[in-house]
């Protein structure tokens, strides 16, 4: 039979709701500064977008378990498909810190060339890893790009930009996204 007695400290946590209550506040405020960024995205990205990307609404969602942990997203704008995807994502992950992530794949990466983003943004990383879906920043998925040559970057399926702010600077996040959301803006109106 499974072992379902619980520690000390598991009773502590089990008995005290104000715990998960707690959690559901934060994910709200989370969700409530996601909405206000969807908003300003769409204000600020509607003038640099084609029509096919513009289109598609934002999207919030949310989930539980990455490594886990609970997060929250912002995808806007949102293009995906099986061969191309232009997405900026701003990404909440519990214990951890809130991201913002270009991501260009097929058509999109040579509608936007790295090489422009290369003089225009500084402080971003670059994702190494094969799996496009990871979000960790740990070295075997996210790495300085200047520590990247233009012939590696040409070698990769996709490219995800990305740039992270620890969760101690809470009250920082939301001019820390709008300035990296309208710093990738600056770089794909250059083309």
């Amino acid at each position: 039979m499974a072992n379902v007695k619980l520690s000390q400290r598991e009773m502590d946590l089990v008995t005290n709701a104000d715990i998960i209550l707690t959690k559901n506040d934060i994910i709200a405020k989370v969700y409530d500064l996601f909405g206000e960024l969807s908003e300003y995205a769409v204000k600020t990205g509607d003038y640099y977008l084609s029509e096919e990307i513009k289109s598609i609404p934002p999207k919030i969602s949310k989930g539980e378990n990455q490594e886990g942990l609970p997060w929250v997203m912002l995808d806007y704008p949102r293009y995906f498909s099986n061969e191309h995807i232009f997405a900026i994502r701003c990404y909440f992950w519990w214990g951890n810190f809130f991201s913002i992530t270009l991501h260009i794949k097929g058509k999109f990466v040579e509608q936007f060339p790295i090489t422009n983003f290369r003089s225009a943004i500084d402080d971003w990383y670059l994702c190494c890893n094969e799996q496009e879906w990871q979000q960790h920043f740990r070295e075997d998925n996210y790495q300085l790009l200047d520590q990247f040559s233009d012939e590696q970057i040409q070698k990769l399926s996709f490219i995800k930009l990305a740039k992270k702010i620890p969760l101690l600077q809470w009250d920082d996040v939301e001019l820390f996204l709008k300035n990296a959301f309208a710093n990738i803006l600056d770089v794909i109106k250059k083309d």
